[in-house]
């Protein structure tokens, strides 16, 4: 391995790391953040934009950090009483699975235009998380669902009551975050990697 592979997966190695920690971080600070019954997800923005600098392993191992911090800071508390074991399969498999599609859309669109490839990563990211979750409430919680649409004055629309009452608010404000974070935030990593490179 010569010095400039080295030297890229140094960068790289720093970079995911320092991602890793920023997921973390927003995760816990986002805590305090809802919107209807849950936190916000400030935690995708670094997930999509790790996915685009790093790659698609990376937006996967940036996914799956989400999922233990949601995990041990208690966002999913209400789900671990119901089912543990499903809590922890949904919760680690959509974040996982969110970081993973948003780096396969990236590469697949890079070539034609960075910044389409970015916007496409940021609005797949919380389609696939949320999507994720649907679909873990449905197998794993459905009874649950049930009794709190009724509880929330849905009567027997449990769908309804889970994409309006449950999801609605916070998945439009976690796409609307990412799509307008996401591109300006690699760009302007890009901009100064770039102007790096040349002063060195």
């Amino acid at each position: 391995m010569n010095n400039g592979s080295k030297r890229v997966n140094t960068v790289k190695l720093v970079g995911v790391a320092l991602f890793t920690a920023i997921v973390v971080v927003l995760q816990y600070l986002g805590s305090f953040i809802k919107f209807g019954p849950f936190s916000i997800s400030l935690v995708l923005v670094p997930i999509v934009i790790g996915a685009a600098l790093y790659g698609k392993t990376a937006g996967a191992w940036l996914g799956f950090v989400f999922g233990i911090a949601v995990l041990i800071s208690g966002d999913a508390a209400a789900f671990l009483t119901i089912n543990f074991v499903g809590t922890i399969l949904v919760v680690l498999l959509k974040g996982t699975l969110a970081g993973l599609a948003a780096g396969a859309v990236y590469k697949a669109i890079e070539s034609r235009n960075v910044t389409f490839a970015v916007i496409a990563s940021a609005i797949v990211c919380p389609v696939v998380n949320t999507g994720i979750f649907l679909i873990g409430s449905v197998v794993f919680f459905m009874d649950t669902m049930k009794a709190w649409a009724e509880g929330m004055g849905f009567g027997s629309n449990v769908f309804g009551f889970m994409i309006f009452g449950l999801v609605g608010a916070n998945f439009l404000f976690e796409l609307l975050v990412n799509v307008v974070l996401s591109p300006v935030i690699v760009r302007l990593i890009q901009v100064g990697t770039k102007a790096k490179i040349k002063s060195v």
